[in-house]
């Protein structure tokens, strides 16, 4: 069971912690549990329970944000906000219809890579015309925000050209959604399917009561049909465009570091890296991890903005780095 840390230590480790980010990078999986400690003394205090954004102490500097800081992933409930009932709707249609079934028959359907074939910049031009209906920080096309990624995260990171492409690659699974996939099966923040619902998870409280799976016994247990500690990259997420982008990748033989591709197939996956859930399932390598999915979430997260780089100037350069690390048609 669960015991929260008195309040003064925990403010005062917060601060802490605060600090270190400012200088370096959280790399530690035991700060996890004293934000996960903190979350839950804050949502003892706050309602409503099931919109609580636990990435509120993963938030970096103020510069990463041309809007407040705690505007970002705001998952209130307002009926008459068309941005936030959109992205309650998908986010409960996502949390209905994500079983362990539904998402072995998606693996089953989409990792056999016989759908299309098309190089890497012809798929990101499609994100032009896709907006994410998840997303409450953004009502911009994708290919807009794959760009401000990147080059975030290229000012920053100048001669890491591996990192510049993962920042405009990480969202490129969503093409599903041109291919008859709904939203709710491609965008959003992701979850471990069989066993426990982390408590983190947007609009837990209410989003999952018709869940076919909340009948059956074993996958509501704390490890479900998982073993302690078992890596993440043995358990079965739900399906979306991380794990898509991730196997794509993969099958197409791309060069680049394995940094990259657990970024990119962990990068929604918010329940763990900003919300303190599944560390019991955690391995070596998720724990070695976790400092770039960090690093990596402070540019995709707070770089949202109307701020529109100027895409075409900025292609014969990507294209270089996909010509160096994924080049060529590839099969999707």
């Amino acid at each position: 069971m669960f015991s929260a840390p008195p309040l003064p230590l925990l403010l005062s480790k917060v601060q802490l912690i605060r600090s270190e980010y400012k200088t370096s990078c959280i790399n530690s999986i035991s700060d996890i549990y004293w934000y996960s400690a903190v979350m839950k003394v804050v949502q003892g205090a706050c309602e409503p329970v099931d919109v609580m954004d636990p990435s509120l102490l993963l938030r970096p500097e103020p510069i990463f944000a041309t809007k407040p800081i705690g505007m970002f992933r705001d998952y209130s409930v307002d009926p008459e906000d068309p941005i936030k009932e959109r992205v309650r709707v998908t986010y409960h249609k996502m949390h209905t219809y994500q079983t362990v079934d539904f998402v072995r028959g998606k693996m089953d359907y989409w990792l056999r890579f016989d759908k299309f074939q098309s190089t890497v910049m012809d798929a990101l031009v499609k994100l032009n015309d896709l907006v994410d209906e998840s997303d409450p920080d953004v009502d911009i096309p994708n290919l807009v925000h794959a760009f401000q990624t990147a080059e975030r995260i290229r000012a920053d990171y100048p001669q890491e050209d591996w990192f510049h492409l993962t920042g405009l690659l990480h969202d490129l699974g969503k093409i599903m959604a041109f291919y008859g996939e709904p939203q709710w099966a491609v965008v959003g923040d992701t979850f471990p399917v069989g066993c426990a619902w982390g408590n983190s998870i947007v609009y837990r409280q209410t989003s999952f009561k018709n869940n076919p799976d909340g009948n059956n016994l074993l996958y509501n247990t704390k490890f479900g049909i998982y073993k302690p500690n078992c890596g993440l990259e043995n358990i079965i997420m739900s399906w979306g465009h991380d794990e898509y982008m991730y196997q794509v990748l993969k099958h197409n033989k791309t060069t680049l570091p394995e940094e990259a591709l657990y970024m990119i197939r962990f990068h929604s996956f918010y329940p763990w890296h900003a919300g303190g859930d599944y560390v019991h399932l955690c391995d070596e390598k998720d724990k070695k991890m976790l400092h770039w999915v960090h690093e990596f979430n402070k540019y995709d997260l707070y770089t949202k903005s109307a701020d529109v780089p100027d895409v075409e100037s900025l292609m014969p350069y990507y294209q270089s780095l996909i010509d160096k690390y994924i080049p060529g048609e590839i099969e999707w």
